[in-house]
């Protein structure tokens, strides 16, 4: 690690805040140095200089972003009353954060950079659709009783809420219908409320 790397100059920090908020507008699939450099008052040579080449930004861009979607998920775990538990509690946390219209340009950032995981493994968001799943796993098995959590069924419900959670935004994003989403995830949240408490 250079010094660099450790502690980045104020500059650098900057700019990488500016080319951040630039790619919640514009995503990260199509671009290019030059007009990002344009845009937040900067020059291809000096991004270039700072963060290596397109692909170290586009890496710290990702850094930047986990950053928010790792501080989200620590609220949803410092959230409410710490003697209520479970998967319901949780996913209501979560679909509350994720519903919200002012988190919309960040999540359609996930999205595009979760999608390209998948598609390109090897390339620059390699890891990243692997890395946010254990992510919000860990949040959603910290909802859960110890005696859940450790278990083969425990580990099957909490991946079934993400999938609910992950599929009702996308929708979200695809559709903007955040009444009919939120209606769906209220209705899943029926059903894991009956099987938490015939699991007591």
């Amino acid at each position: 690690m250079t010094q660099e790397t450790a502690n980045p100059s104020a500059r650098k920090t900057e700019l990488l805040e500016a080319a951040y908020r630039y790619a919640l507008e514009h995503g990260l699939a199509h671009l290019s140095l030059r007009p990002l450099a344009a845009a937040i008052g900067s020059s291809p040579r000096v991004l270039v200089f700072l963060f290596g080449n397109k692909e170290g930004l586009v890496r710290a861009v990702l850094g930047r972003a986990r950053v928010d979607e790792l501080t989200m998920l620590s609220r949803v775990e410092k959230t409410g009353d710490p003697a209520v538990t479970g998967l319901v509690t949780a996913v209501e946390h979560l679909w509350s954060w994720l519903a919200a219209a002012e988190h919309r340009q960040l999540l359609k950032l996930w999205a595009e950079t979760y999608t390209s995981s998948l598609v390109d493994p090897q390339g620059v968001w390699g890891g990243f659709a692997a890395a946010t799943v254990h992510d919000w796993l860990a949040v959603l098995g910290a909802w859960q009783p110890p005696s859940e959590r450790d278990s083969p069924q425990g580990a099957a419900r909490r991946t079934l809420a993400l999938a609910v959670l992950r599929g009702a935004l996308l929708d979200l994003l695809a559709t903007g219908d955040a009444e009919r989403t939120t209606a769906a995830i209220h209705h899943q949240l029926a059903i894991l409320r009956q099987t938490e408490t015939t699991a007591i």
